[in-house]
């Protein structure tokens, strides 16, 4: 015991006094004590900072790259720096614009529609373009009365640039000679017929040809009638150079001879051509070498039924201005005809037909004819072919 004791009082000798016995460690400090207060939790550590953002990171979506720092702002544009080239001043910003304006507001005065842009101007018409259809040329604007020339018409001489008109000269007179200036032909049988005369069976002719261009042409025509059995009662032929006068009629001048029923010749001038309405018609006058004065007019027209099937009517007269005894022609109106035949066309150049005539005789030439037994009038039908090539 008194070993322990002494232990006990070392201990507690001045040489430890100096030594402090180390505090009770505290308590943990929980939520529960911060929030009463009695205790207070040690800050948290900041959180890592995150790891850099790449462009390939940010193309696959897992990161956004900052936004790249706006640039400095321009140094305001004075307008005196701006006449001295520095820098362009800003444009204007544009005013509002003005609220639509429909036809109604319009028509109640409240705005004005806009007016509509002009149509652009339609190409030039050339007349190379009018001749293939593709434009119409506009009229001439007429000029003020007076005595000058009418100018020149234009040509088509183009390639005389690049080849000269030296050698071009050929081949325009070959496209004038193919496109117009060509020479043509016809001829026309226009009546080839048998009449029917009660027993007294007769026969009739009437046709003509012509050769030539569009302006000029020389034209031989024939004409006769008679009885089978017998001579032809009357003849005749005609050779006449034609000139066209206009786009329809023809002026003609020529020598016509008569065979029967005596041979005279006559000079012959008159004109033939296309009426309005398509009427045929012509209009010839005769003087003979024995000063016998004769004239003839003539008109026919076709009436197409259908396309093949044509009804023609057929007048024409005869006149004299003196007594011709031995041609059996009387003065005045010496004779006339009406016709009617209907013919069918196989094909345009070859045409049978039917028909009737009509012939009559006035004045002094129905005496001549009953003084040799002839009837002054007769009527008869009759059957034949119209043909051309």
């Amino acid at each position: 015991m008194s070993a322990l004791l002494i232990a006990a009082l070392a201990l507690a000798t001045p040489q430890h006094a100096g030594h402090a016995a180390p505090p009770p460690q505290a308590s943990t400090c929980t939520p529960e004590h911060a929030a009463m207060g009695h205790c207070t939790l040690p800050a948290a550590p900041p959180p890592p900072p995150p790891p850099a953002c790449t462009p390939e990171h940010a193309a696959m979506g897992h990161c956004a790259l900052p936004a790249a720092p706006a640039p400095p702002s321009a140094p305001a544009c004075t307008p005196e720096h701006v006449a001295m080239g520095h820098c362009t001043l800003p444009a204007a910003p544009a005013p509002p614009s003005a609220p639509a304006c429909t036809p109604e507001h319009a028509a109640m005065g409240h705005c004005t529609l806009p007016v509509a842009p002009a149509p652009p101007p339609p190409p030039a018409c050339t007349p190379e373009h009018a001749a293939m259809g593709h434009c119409t040329l506009a009229p001439a604007a007429s000029a003020p009365a007076g005595n000058a020339p009418p100018p020149p018409a234009p040509r088509a001489d183009y390639a005389d640039r690049i080849w000269g008109a030296q050698a071009m000269a050929a081949s325009r007179a070959a496209l004038r000679r193919e496109h117009g200036g060509g020479s043509f032909s016809q001829v026309m049988i226009d009546i080839a017929e048998v009449q029917f005369r009660r027993g007294r069976e007769g026969y009739r002719w009437e046709g003509e040809g012509w050769f030539g261009g569009d302006i000029n042409r020389l034209v031989v025509k024939t004409e006769g009638e008679g009885e089978f059995g017998d001579a032809a009662d009357d003849a005749e032929a005609q050779a006449l150079y034609s000139r066209a006068i206009g786009p329809y009629f023809n002026l003609q001048a020529g020598v016509r001879q008569d065979f029967a029923p005596v041979d005279r010749t006559y000079a012959a001038f008159g004109v033939e051509g296309l009426a309005p309405y398509w009427f045929e018609v012509e209009a010839h006058a005769f003087v003979s070498t024995e000063g016998d004065v004769l004239g003839r007019l003539a008109a026919s027209y076709d009436q197409r039924i259908t396309q093949r099937l044509i009804l023609q009517p057929r007048v024409e007269f005869n006149l004299a201005a003196q007594d011709v005894p031995e041609s059996g022609i009387g003065a005045g109106l010496s004779d006339g005809e009406f016709d009617l035949r209907l013919r069918y066309e196989i094909v345009r150049e070859f045409a049978p037909y039917v028909g009737v005539s009509h012939g009559s005789k006035f004045g002094r030439t129905a005496d001549y004819a009953r003084a040799v037994g002839e009837d002054a009038s007769a009527t008869t039908l009759v059957a034949g072919i119209r043909a051309w090539f």
